[in-house]
């Protein structure tokens, strides 16, 4: 920017008079020049205007702005928590969740994961004393690995006497969205992050009846399809002959809202992951399996007795949640208006 004035101007010819003008036209002439030559050079000899500075955020604009900026740098690193963590080997699950003391001994058996009844009103043990967020971040941190297992509502023929009560209502749609929100909250009352493994188990039910398959079925779809949109993947847990079955023909025809894992129950004694009959041999995979192949087996290690399930595993574990300042632990349960999902698919 030059900081020096521009040279003044000088007049280089006077005003022609015109031959019909007064006398006192050229006069004025001459008056009116002059009067504009002292202007200019008022204006020109006049200090320069001073430059006015931007106004000074006050704090809170500039701490919503830094805030902004943390957010949006902060911002490419998210897909890499969304990434769900793998797990194959061994993995046993028991009614109750052990005691941290027991989980430590149990760090010399063969196994590296545990499923956890977390939440469901059809759970066999439902008061789970230890199970809480303190529980899952010590045995964690130990290098356990950990499968999370949502025993909600049943299908209405189901065989074991105490799961009748929990049988499907008239609303199978409805009410697997409901518990689907119902499993989400606890998981993250848990610690457990988004795309964690929710598993919903649904036990055997009688083979060969219809309606009855298909309410589970309708159910089943309500929770994978909430439970996806809630940022959690969903898993389903049943009988080989029943549930596995069905899901997996429900597959063949091309069914939206199954499962994203498949832990089949068949107690054969040793690990079939690969080779089970009643699913395709391509069908959830790759690591998308579990096979539970023994059931109610006492078993100690450490000086610490469990009667547990032996179960064979190459899928999804949970991840442990990341603090988030300022984030909401609610979920809200929409209608399948708000989603686009049909009340009755």
């Amino acid at each position: 920017m030059s900081t020096s004035a521009p040279p003044r101007p000088t007049t280089t010819s006077a005003p022609v008079r015109s031959r019909s003008a007064s006398p006192f036209t050229g006069v004025r002439a001459v008056v009116a020049v002059l009067m504009a030559a002292v202007a200019g050079t008022a204006l020109l000899d006049a200090p320069a205007p001073t430059a006015v500075p931007p106004p000074t955020p006050t704090p809170a604009a500039t701490t919503a702005a830094a805030a902004e900026a943390v957010s949006t740098a902060a911002a490419p690193g998210a897909p890499a928590a969304s990434t769900p963590v793998h797990f194959t080997g061994k993995a046993f699950d028991t009614c109750e969740a052990p005691s941290v003391e027991t989980m430590r001994a149990w760090r010399g058996s063969p196994y590296g994961a545990v499923g956890i009844y977390f939440a469901g009103r059809g759970r066999g043990c439902p008061g789970q004393r230890e199970l809480g967020p303190d529980w899952v971040a010590s045995v964690q941190a130990m290098g356990w690995r950990l499968l999370p297992v949502f025993v909600g509502s049943q299908a209405p023929c189901v065989e074991a006497p105490a799961k009748k009560p929990f049988a499907i209502g008239s609303d199978p749609w409805g009410q697997g969205t409901r518990e689907a929100g119902d499993a989400v909250r606890a998981a993250r009352a848990l610690g457990l992050g988004t795309s964690s493994p929710l598993y919903l188990d649904i036990e055997s039910y009688r083979r060969g009846d219809a309606p009855c398959a298909a309410t589970a079925l309708s159910f089943v779809r309500a929770w994978n399809r909430e439970v996806r949109r809630l940022g959690y993947l969903p898993g389903f847990y049943s009988s080989a002959d029943t549930g596995v079955r069905d899901i997996e023909a429900q597959r063949k025809a091309g069914t939206a809202d199954l499962p994203a894992v498949m832990w089949f129950a068949r107690w054969l004694g040793k690990p079939a992951l690969a080779t089970e009959a009643a699913l395709a041999p391509a069908a959830w995979t790759p690591h998308a399996r579990i096979h539970q192949y023994a059931g109610n087996v006492a078993e100690s290690y450490g000086g610490h007795r469990l009667v547990i399930d032996r179960n064979a595993v190459d899928a999804p574990v949970a991840r442990l949640a990341t603090a988030r300042a300022g984030a909401s632990s609610s979920v809200r349960t929409p209608s399948p208006a708000a989603t686009g999902a049909p009340a009755r698919p």
